[in-house]
């Protein structure tokens, strides 16, 4: 890619936030090094890491790693500095705890680059443990024919390590809250639920095309501390970064609201069944099925195991871990028989 003065630029900038990730780094950035499409930039940006983080990029001689250092400001206000600097035409986003498959971005530059009216492309994960050990489950969404209703109750993206978007995209999208001297493309007051927000501020503000592709490219870590992080401090941040979009359009949310909600609330609930915060789980089900019963018209298989599941939290952990993971395999089944 060359600009008017015959700059060679890269066609993807992908961005690392990384703010005391010592552990996961080596595997992250390797993975990023060992793709089969060589034509990018490494943005890594320092969010005030405390730990050896940075002893280790420098084990790295690779001119395409480039390392911006910032006071910490959180995942959304690193991945807006890395934005902000980044010069490729794609701009791909990994946690630096997760990693990718080598062929991730010669898939997606080949997806973007044969369709013009594709903003976002993205793709199924597979979910590793903190050893980056299979769980033998992962997340397989609808790939095709989405729309601003899929991405508000489904979040079909999945994760912030998994898509490959155009940089026009996240520009026309960018604002200025009145708080911060810089133009945010993720909202900097959000925590939790900046990924959602954003989406689905492209998908309702903009023409662009969200589709994904069927390979599953990223590889996602689940980590001990975030399964059982306070559920109840994540619903309220999902509710704010829903109710940021809805007065300017209200209709929308006047239609899907309630069953965006009633699908946060099984997905927390899951949550709380993998983080054994078994009786919250059987409440926050119940608490999904009362908001909204269509959940049950639109995914009656998967609503009616989680239910299962909650119900059996008086068994044994032995037992019911086992019972788990048979259920985990079973939704992983059939969401790649369901993916389109």
């Amino acid at each position: 890619m060359k600009s008017s003065k015959n700059k060679v630029y890269p066609k993807v900038s992908v961005i690392i936030p990384m703010f005391n990730v010592e552990k996961y780094i080596d595997e992250c950035i390797c993975s990023v090094l060992n793709q089969t499409f060589k034509n990018f930039e490494v943005i890594c940006v320092d969010d005030g890491c405390t730990d050896n983080t940075l002893n280790y990029l420098t084990d790295y001689k690779d001119a395409r790693i480039k390392i911006v250092r910032q006071p910490n400001r959180g995942l959304s206000g690193a991945r807006n500095t890395g934005i902000r600097v980044a010069r490729g035409k794609y701009i791909a986003f990994l946690d630096a705890d997760d990693f990718w498959d080598p062929r991730k971005l010669e898939k997606h530059v080949y997806h973007l680059d044969r369709d013009y009216e594709l903003g976002v492309s993205y793709c199924p994960s597979l979910f590793v443990d903190e050893q980056s050990k299979p769980l033998g489950i992962g997340q397989f969404p609808s790939l095709k024919h989405i729309n601003a209703k899929t991405i508000l109750c489904r979040n079909p993206i999945g994760n912030g390590s998994a898509p490959v978007i155009r940089k026009d995209v996240l520009s026309q999208i960018a604002f200025n809250d009145g708080k911060r001297s810089w133009r945010q493309y993720f909202d900097e007051n959000l925590k939790q639920s900046e990924d959602i927000e954003t989406w689905l501020r492209i998908a309702l503000n903009t023409q662009w095309k969200f589709e994904g592709i069927e390979e599953p490219l990223t590889f996602y870590r689940v980590n001990a501390s975030g399964l059982s992080a306070n559920l109840t401090n994540q619903f309220k941040s999902w509710q704010y970064a829903i109710n940021k979009n809805s007065k300017k359009h209200a209709w929308f949310f006047e239609q899907f609201g309630s069953l965006a909600q009633a699908y946060q609330l099984r997905y927390l609930s899951r949550r709380a069944l993998q983080s054994r915060n078994k009786f919250q789980a059987l409440k926050l089900i119940h608490q999904a099925i009362w908001t909204n019963w269509r959940i049950l018209t639109e995914e009656p298989t998967r609503t009616t195991l989680t239910w299962c599941c909650s119900l059996l939290c008086i068994l044994p952990n032995k037992v019911y871990s086992t019972i788990e993971r048979l259920t985990m395999r079973t939704i992983g089944l059939l969401q790649k028989r369901t993916t389109a």
